[in-house]
């Protein structure tokens, strides 16, 4: 035998040997080797590498030290979505969800659940090839995460090889998290480095696998645990209790030893009290309990709303509170003009973080609370909400306590502040208020939006301080030698910047909508518009009758789009965007297809693929898929044992297609969309 092949006899053993280690170690926690055995291990592997480079694999156990930095994240679109959980917060709350289980079901027996500790983390998908990890993503919006597969390889409890009898093809789901006896050494560590120490674990694994260099994440002490599958391999299972135990056999680290199968509500709930009591003893920043129906049958039948499926539930901590004093109030101007009250603290820690500012919300609620300056108050704050103030504790006034009024002028630029009818806060009249032009330059560069990578706050701020912008589309006005004179901007940041800049003109009508900061338009609503209109002059010109007929779009909203259009300085800034050659790209999803702004709606069982699957390729050929029939449902998927929803589309004299026609129509839209 060459000296080639016994090079890759023996890599191909010590790769199998160091996934073997790591499998026992990070997911079964019961090492066969010591520290030193493993570390000799590992560097005979990358001297062999060293060696002979074309013996590299992807799934080396080397590339948990990281790979080259990436200039950016991917967008890394999820086959099935990635849904966020409904919550409850009382027993109350879970009985209700128990009682809407039953009644969905139409059972009268107790539900057979699965309770697991809900990890405050990150959630993340990982997507195996012929065993392999090929892809790993953030869940981002659910529909859309972030490409973080270098970072993810780093993660020491992610296995980068499944066994031999997993599945070529599989999608596993987890959160990714910081054990809390890490974390704090972590952070002693930068408080000794003089580097910002992180406020939470959650803050620091979200950051840990949001670096551009993966060298970092990989010095970061992150682990991860499976909760579910995404697709793949679902039809051999019939509990999700199963599929957890079989995860764990393929190689994932799943926390079985914390979860409990429980039989009805009254065993849920003794649960739930049992893990709140020792909630102080788990390793791992835990924010609740996570309940779900265990047979997989009964959770397809349960489905899903559009942001959270009806088969989980998941059954928050009371927050955690503590009292201080509010030393002084701060008014703040949004980008909306709207002034809203921060409580200035004396610090005090709460959940293992300093606390110094505290939201006021408004001065109804200041009212209703009976709220004052220098009042002993209690502060609460759940999970990374900004902490708020609960109540004022007037027992322990010494009459030194003052009002705290309703500002009659901005404080930022002194023009009026109005509060208008059916308005919990006063906003600032002035068009050209710095505050206002600040929060909506911050927005309008931000990712979601026109995504300008490196135009962050202290450019912003020293834009504004300069007088060299006084509206978002003088950014497209910018010239290499004004950027020159600005603190720590060299030629190639001021390049880059004006790139970026210079990139933003085609981002898609969506990201434009969003980026323009219409009231009650966000990131999701700005894609149901886009999908609707096909440029801004066609939303310009829609009536609020109109808007109202699109799917999620009410009063409020279609309001709002048309006084937007209608008010003179915005149409001035769409024309002069215009003349700016900002010109946003249309969807890509409108596809001009049969399924292009149309509602479908699956019921019964597919025998091709599941429900998610279907509803996920209507989506992306230009259509939207709902829950429930009504007369706005174009189209009515029916499969075997399909129920009352195949009833209601009868009698609404909808069109209805078996499996079969459904996807003939679909080969149709891939063929027209082929020749565009």
């Amino acid at each position: 035998m060459s000296t080639q092949e016994n090079a890759a006899a023996r890599y191909q053993e010590l790769c199998r040997l160091i996934h073997h280690h790591n499998y026992l170690y990070h997911v079964l926690d019961c090492p066969e080797i010591g520290d030193a055995d493993y570390d000799r291990l590992f560097r005979e592997l990358q001297d062999l590498e060293k060696r002979f480079p074309e013996l590299a694999t992807p799934d080396s156990p080397t590339r948990r030290v990281g790979a080259p930095p990436l200039a950016r994240f991917a967008p890394a679109p999820h086959a099935i979505p990635m849904l966020s959980l409904d919550n409850a917060f009382t027993e109350g709350d879970l009985r209700d969800f128990d009682a809407r289980v039953r009644r969905a079901l139409k059972v009268t027996e107790a539900i057979d659940y699965f309770c697991e500790l809900k990890l405050d983390g990150l959630a993340v998908s990982l997507r195996y090839e012929d065993r392999r990890l090929t892809l790993g993503a953030t869940r981002g919006d659910g529909s859309t995460g972030e490409t973080i597969t270098d970072n993810l390889r780093t993660v020491r409890a992610i296995p980068l090889l499944l066994h031999d009898d997993a599945p070529d093809l599989l999608e596993a789901r987890g959160e990714v998290y910081m054990n809390l006896k890490e974390f704090r050494a972590l952070n002693a560590q930068r408080e000794e480095d003089g580097e910002p120490v992180f406020a939470n674990p959650r803050n620091a694994a979200a950051g840990s696998l949001r670096q551009l260099d993966s060298a970092i994440t990989a010095r970061r002490p992150l682990t991860m645990a499976c909760y579910g599958m995404g697709a793949g391999a679902q039809g051999r299972f019939q509990r999700h209790s199963q599929m957890l135990e079989t995860l764990r056999a393929w190689g994932f680290k799943v926390n079985l030893e914390y979860c409990r199968k429980a039989c009805g509500v009254e065993e849920v709930v003794a649960f739930y009290r049992e893990v709140q009591e020792k909630r102080d003893q788990f390793p791992f920043e835990i924010d609740g309990v996570v309940i779900k129906v265990d047979r997989l049958d009964w959770q397809e039948t349960l489905g899903a709303t559009t942001h959270a499926p009806r088969w989980a539930i998941a059954w928050k901590f009371p927050p955690r509170r503590a009292q201080t004093r509010i030393r002084a109030v701060r008014l703040q101007v949004g980008r909306t003009g709207a002034i809203t009250p921060v409580a200035e603290l004396e610090p005090v820690r709460l959940s293992g973080v300093t606390v110094s500012n505290a939201s006021l919300h408004n001065w109804d609620e200041i009212a209703r609370k009976d709220i004052r300056t220098g009042d002993q108050v209690i502060v609460e704050r759940a999970g990374d909400v900004i902490p708020y103030v609960v109540a004022a504790l007037p027992e322990l006034r010494n009459g030194s306590e003052a009002p705290i009024p309703l500002p009659e002028t901005c404080p930022v630029c002194g023009s009026p502040a109005v509060r208008l009818k059916d308005e919990v806060v006063p906003r600032c009249q002035g068009m050209d208020c710095p505050a206002r032009l600040r929060e909506a330059l911050r927005h309008f560069v931000a990712r979601d939006a026109m995504d300008i990578e490196g135009l962050g706050g202290r450019t912003i701020d020293q834009l504004l301080g300069q007088k060299l912008v006084t509206s978002v589309a003088d950014l497209y006005t910018l010239q290499r030698d004004t950027l020159l004179q600005l603190e720590r901007m060299g030629e190639t940041l001021a390049d880059k910047l004006l790139n970026a800049i210079e990139a933003s003109k085609k981002r898609p009508l969506s990201k434009v909508l969003n980026a323009l900061g219409i009231r009650h338009v966000g990131a999701h609503l700005a894609r149901v518009l886009a999908e609707r209109y096909r440029s801004l002059e066609a939303l310009a010109q829609a009536s609020s009758d109109e808007l109202q007929a699109i799917h999620e779009v009410g009063p409020e909203v279609a309001e709002s789009v048309t006084a937007f259009f209608q008010a003179p300085h915005n149409r001035e800034l769409m024309e002069r965007l215009k003349q700016l050659n900002v010109l946003p790209e249309p969807e890509s999803n409108e596809t001009g297809s049969a399924f292009s702004g149309k509602t479908f709606v699956f019921t019964g069982t597919l025998t091709l693929m599941t429900r998610p699957e279907a509803e996920n390729l209507v989506r992306l050929h230009g259509g939207r898929a709902a829950g429930t029939v009504s007369k706005k449902t174009s189209y009515v998927v029916a499969g075997s044992e399909a129920g009352s929803k195949l009833d209601k589309a009868r009698a609404l004299n909808l069109p209805i297609l078996d499996e079969a026609q459904f996807m003939e129509m679909l080969e149709q839209a891939k063929l027209q969309d082929s020749t565009k």
